[in-house]
């Protein structure tokens, strides 16, 4: 049996880190105009998925223009993967109903994070992703470069339901030891 400190389990550990590439913030800011689920109203949350790994929002009661302000943290090692969020509504007594989704390419975003940015004004513009029907844009979204950090805000448009958008924010995080973009 391996203990913690044994060759084995510390590589195991290593071989992880080298391929995590980093970790993506996902802050759920709000909802805007959910669809209602109840019988006037919705208690929405958001699931925030990648790959195998899922994370979701706390429960906001009987509102469908809901404020989050949540950092959801999903550890990347394909940055291929999309970022898929589905909104649902609590129910107490019987399954959550669904009430839309969005999928997100976050190929520009990485891609912006490779580029040499130092010495960049804070709020430079560093691309612009319009809306299409191949992504969930409801606007067009900006990546910039912020304080030394990459961000990119998007308001993306729910998918299968009548109404609803989330509104949404991307930010990297290196992690010493992994194996970086």
């Amino acid at each position: 049996m391996d203990s913690p400190t044994s060759p084995r389990s510390s590589s195991s550990s290593a071989s992880l880190m080298e391929n995590l590439m980093g970790l993506l913030r996902v802050k759920v800011i709000k909802g805007i105009d959910l669809a209602v689920r109840d019988v006037r109203t919705s208690d929405p949350y958001v699931t925030v998925k990648m790959g195998k790994q899922k994370l979701k929002t706390r429960v906001i009661k009987k509102d469908c223009n809901p404020v989050w302000n949540e950092d959801l943290t999903l550890s990347v090692s394909d940055p291929t993967l999309p970022l898929k969020l589905t909104v649902f509504d609590h129910d107490t007594f019987s399954k959550d109903d669904k009430m839309g989704e969005a999928e997100v390419d976050i190929k520009p975003f990485v891609d912006a994070l490779r580029m040499n940015l130092e010495g960049l004004p804070s709020g430079t513009v560093i691309s612009r992703i319009q809306p299409c029907r191949q992504n969930c844009l409801a606007e067009e979204s900006s990546i910039i470069w912020e304080e030394g950090r990459v961000l990119q805000k998007m308001y993306l448009r729910l998918k299968n339901v009548e109404c609803g958008e989330v509104e949404i924010q991307l930010q990297w995080i290196d992690l010493p030891g992994s194996k970086g973009l």
